[in-house]
């Protein structure tokens, strides 16, 4: 299983952004939610499964926001030329002249923007759980609230909203998820970030987009109520809707399969079906509990009661069966799984 190819772009003031590629073929960019983690969102392996099958024939393109994951800290100010200008560094440093494009949640309006003004550089625009003015998305009551949570508790903000974008998963893969969400950014990022959400507005932008658009959005959607999905429809020239079944607002949780199926038929690529195993044995669980305590190959060994050469085959046991090619990798994987 490849891994991801990071690289830095930058933006005209000099801050980095970290971006990720995976696959070969044509371009696809993904304009990403609220907050990302290139390195702790390849760790998880719905995320990991999810991207790794958009980039089957093609080349995946995805990228931290400044403040966020792996890309330089910004304190400037959120706007939506700053999405634009992220998404040209983005594009110009991997060479991505004319592409495909993907945003969903607060990507989707990105990528709006994006079409609107650069229609030369799209083939083709997928739209996920998207809005056209943040003022659709509950009432200004619950929004503020939201907001003054987030900035004076962090912890508690990021679990309340992971319980409203991953309702369709277990307890243990919210906790990750949340951990994820507080690893990506600062609390004063995240507010930034949800603020912009909420008050933005691209409704003026939707009839200039020319590129061929797909708008996916599941009916049950917690956190973007479907109507924002028929409102970019209804709006945008041509625009294709698909509802999908489902309440997470994460693509890659809950049906991910039906996401995947329906960007790539939209993008004219086959059909892909990945069953991979997540799970690990007892044994494998114990030894992968060790590597993220730092212990090498024969201190795991001795603890265990077993030879070093079993220790290795674990561990490369686990490397297989999760996908990864590190020991980072792992203990990165059960530290976020793990209470």
């Amino acid at each position: 299983m490849a891994a991801q190819r990071l690289g830095t772009a930058s933006l005209t003031d000099g801050t980095g952004v970290a971006y990720a590629v995976t696959g070969s073929g044509p371009f696809l960019v993904v304009a990403p939610g609220w907050l990302s983690h290139l390195e702790m969102g390849w760790a998880i392996p719905a995320e990991r499964m999810f991207h790794e099958a958009l980039s089957s024939g093609r080349t995946l393109v995805r990228y931290d926001r400044p403040g966020c994951g792996l890309s330089d800290a910004y304190d400037g100010p959120r706007t939506m030329d700053l999405e634009v200008a992220t998404i040209a560094a983005v594009a110009e440093a991997v060479g991505a002249e004319r592409f495909d494009l993907l945003g969903w949640s607060l990507g989707a309006a990105a990528a709006v923007q994006w079409a609107a003004e650069r229609p030369d550089t799209l083939s083709r625009l997928v739209l996920y759980g998207g809005w056209a003015t943040g003022s659709s998305i509950g009432d200004d009551d619950s929004r503020q609230h939201v907001l003054g949570l987030l900035a004076t508790h962090w912890g508690l903000g990021s679990d309340l909203l992971t319980d409203v974008f991953a309702p369709d998963t277990d307890a243990g893969t919210r906790r990750t998820l949340a951990r994820y969400q507080r690893a990506a950014s600062s609390a004063e990022t995240a507010v930034a970030l949800l603020r912009l959400a909420y008050e933005l507005d691209v409704s003026p932008q939707l009839a200039q987009v020319r590129a061929p658009t797909l708008v996916l959005h599941r009916r049950g959607d917690r956190a973007a109520p479907v109507a924002g999905g028929h409102a970019l429809a209804q709006a945008i020239p041509g625009a294709e809707l698909v509802e999908l079944e489902g309440r997470s607002h994460l693509p890659a949780i809950g049906d991910a399969q039906s996401v995947v199926d329906e960007v790539r038929r939209f993008l004219g690529l086959p059909r892909v079906r990945r069953a991979v195993p997540t799970g690990l044995t007892t044994r494998q669980t114990e030894v992968a509990a060790l590597v993220a305590e730092g212990l090498t190959n024969r201190q795991i060994a001795d603890r265990l009661g077993i030879t070093e050469r079993s220790a290795e085959s674990h561990l490369e046991r686990i490397r297989m069966r999760l996908g990864f090619s590190s020991r980072a990798q792992v203990a990165a994987w059960y530290v976020a799984r793990t209470p």
